[in-house]
């Protein structure tokens, strides 16, 4: 079976379910395909996705872009959206030293990760 790069990233972000997702607050940008960008919180962050908030109803499957303060731009895919909650797949896995960096820097002294 041949899997396009759609298909082999969904399978990726299935089994990376089980990495670590941290909890978190990361003041941020997000701009939906079509829309403006507007200002965020990310509440949790693994190196396959993140939740963030979201007042404006986004729709599974939807493109989007979250901005993080010191990085580019990241694609993702609109994966859930729940009372105000947004839930996002990357398009291409954040890299683990990036996640780490980020996570030095914005996780609390304690950290409680969990996975889903």
């Amino acid at each position: 079976m041949i899997l396009n790069s759609h298909e082999r990233y969904e399978l990726a972000a299935q089994e990376d379910r089980c990495s670590p997702r941290t909890r978190l607050t990361i003041p941020a940008q997000l701009r939906a395909s079509g829309g403006r960008a507007f200002q965020t919180v990310v509440h949790d962050l693994s190196i396959s996705g993140f939740s963030a908030s979201a007042i404006n109803r986004m729709h599974q499957g939807q493109l989007c872009w979250i901005t993080l303060p010191g990085l580019e731009s990241l694609q993702a895919e609109v994966v859930w959206w729940d009372n105000s909650i947004v839930g996002c797949a990357f398009d291409q896995l954040l890299s683990p030293i990036v996640h780490d960096n980020i996570l030095a820097r914005y996780a609390p002294s304690t950290v409680y990760r969990y996975t889903a």
